[in-house]
């Protein structure tokens, strides 16, 4: 399937690589078709609306930047999502114009089952997390220490 973009032009995408958003992401309700675009070399990916070509979103592995990243994932998310063993989390980015200023969303995950093909952003009640943390050269320490 070939899909316009605003900052790729035409992408040609597999089934694979497209998620179903029930409910879309807070803030974009009417976008719930994305495509999972993986950067090569690197923990970064694009999701791109297929109803929206200015909408899409860069997205990091969480765990590259916080290894000690944790979360219970509610019962309701898991079964809204299908998700019986295999999930991918993924945060959303923010670059800023400097780059040691940029940040990532760890209090709303993007949550994907890789078989059913759906994701969700789940916010995180009753957590340290906050929705800017920074993306480089952030010790472990401060960032228990609630810091962002």
């Amino acid at each position: 399937m070939n899909i316009e973009t605003l900052t790729w032009g035409t992408l040609d995408i597999k089934d694979e690589q497209i998620y179903h958003f029930p409910k879309g992401i807070p803030g974009f309700e009417d976008d719930i078709d994305f495509a999972l675009i993986t950067v090569e070399d690197g923990p970064f990916s694009y999701l791109q609306s297929l109803q929206n070509q200015s909408v899409s979103f860069l997205l990091s592995d969480p765990f590259v930047f916080y290894p000690t990243y944790e979360f219970q994932l509610p019962e309701s998310d898991k079964e809204e999502l299908e998700i019986a063993d295999l999930v991918n989390v993924r945060c959303m980015v923010t670059i800023k114009e400097e780059l040691e200023s940029s940040t990532v969303n760890l209090l709303a995950p993007i949550v994907l089952n890789p078989v059913k093909r759906s994701g969700k952003q789940v916010v995180l009640h009753n957590s340290n997390y906050q929705t800017r943390h920074g993306l480089w050269n952030v010790s472990q320490d401060h960032f228990e220490k609630g810091g962002e």
